[in-house]
């Protein structure tokens, strides 16, 4: 049986690339923009969601980026930080996400006055609040996040020790983001190596908008636990034979997880639609493929609308999508008897009464 949208949407599914800046409710930007005076390009929710999603269907990761803008601005103060990250648990949770990693940028918040700990305890808190509420309403989430270092500024070092601080708070790990062209990941070199020191995950934006040199530092220079996104590790394995060369080698060697974001991936111009996405390939290979939202709002999409989209584009079923889930799981930054737990009684009793 083809799995249904309505029935995709019930599975437990794990999510490890997801910004907290790009899964807002569009209500929620229009009433906390009202608050500060900012101003949107449409008042009405409707209207902004569709703004969001067209503004950033563009083909260009910097034309996508730009759409951040409008996000951040209203995430300034402690409440707003609060309010967006406990929505965010509660949208994932009523997906069916049952666990979920959502990263921000804690430098992006400081305009309005906070410190770099003060947005790190309104998020912290915002999740606690979402994840009690999704609990008492029957779907229970697990949420991890990761603090992200914007790759075009200097505050990486500064970022990576926030993480470690808040590591038994809920901070489970590190990355990097933003424009790739011309940020590689080694200009943050020194905090990659801090981290590998302290014993702390990481993950990093690359092979994205950027091809193969950014995914070779972020792995053997940086030392990269998973790549964000990694889509372009395609270009080194050969059309129509399946070759891998020594980079591609390595990564599927290694288990090294890629993050993949279809719909993103189809916005910003990496794949030219879900069809053609090389998830196809990636899987077929038995690459580490896990699937991901990365920006909720400004893809117009949920965990289960990507996990949807691959059944329509390659005709997978419930096999395919429990090993995408449980590929997330094992790839997950929470120790390792927790992640064990989730798969072997949260996914697996699941999926068991589903294929």
């Amino acid at each position: 049986m083809t799995p249904t949208y309505d029935e995709i949407v019930k599975a437990p599914k794990a999510l490890l690339h997801d910004h907290l800046d790009g899964g807002l409710r569009p209500a929620t930007i229009v009433e906390l923009a009202a608050e500060i005076g900012h101003e949107l390009p449409a008042t009405d929710p409707r209207e902004l969601g569709e703004w969001f999603v067209s503004a950033a269907d563009s083909g260009s990761l910097e034309r996508y980026l730009e759409t951040f803008s409008h996000t951040v601005a209203v995430m300034q103060t402690a409440p707003a930080l609060r309010r967006v990250a406990r929505e965010c648990a509660l949208d994932l949770a009523a997906d069916g996400v049952v666990y979920a990693e959502v990263r921000y940028a804690p430098e992006q918040h400081l305009t309005g006055g906070l410190t770099l700990p003060e947005v790190v305890e309104a998020v912290l808190a915002g999740f606690a609040e979402g994840s009690e509420q999704a609990a008492a309403a029957g779907t229970p989430i697990r949420i991890g996040t990761l603090l992200t270092a914007m790759r075009h500024a200097a505050r990486s070092m500064e970022i990576a020790e926030l993480s470690t601080a808040y590591r038994d708070a809920g901070v489970v790990g590190f990355d990097i983001a933003g424009a790739e062209a011309g940020y590689p990941p080694t200009r943050h070199l020194d905090a990659f190596e801090y981290l590998q020191r302290e014993n702390f995950h990481f993950t990093i934006h690359a092979g994205e908008a950027f091809g193969l040199p950014s995914i070779w530092q972020a792995l053997q220079w940086c030392g990269a636990d998973r790549l964000g996104h990694g889509v372009r590790i395609v270009d080194d394995i050969e059309p129509g034979t399946g070759a891998l060369g020594r980079l591609a080698g390595y990564v599927r060697d290694k288990r090294v997880p890629l993050e993949l974001c279809p719909s993103s991936n189809v916005q910003t111009g990496a794949a030219a639609s879900i069809a053609e996405h090389p998830i196809g390939l990636l899987r077929d290979l038995r690459f580490r493929v896990t699937v991901n939202t990365d920006n909720r709002l400004m893809s117009g999409t949920s965990m289960s609308r990507e996990m949807a989209l691959l059944v329509e584009a390659f005709g997978w079923g419930w096999v395919e999508l429990q090993w995408f889930t449980i590929n997330a799981m094992k790839s997950a930054f929470i120790p390792f008897d927790e992640r064990l737990t989730i798969i072997n009684e949260v996914i697996k009793p699941a999926y068991a009464k589903l294929l």
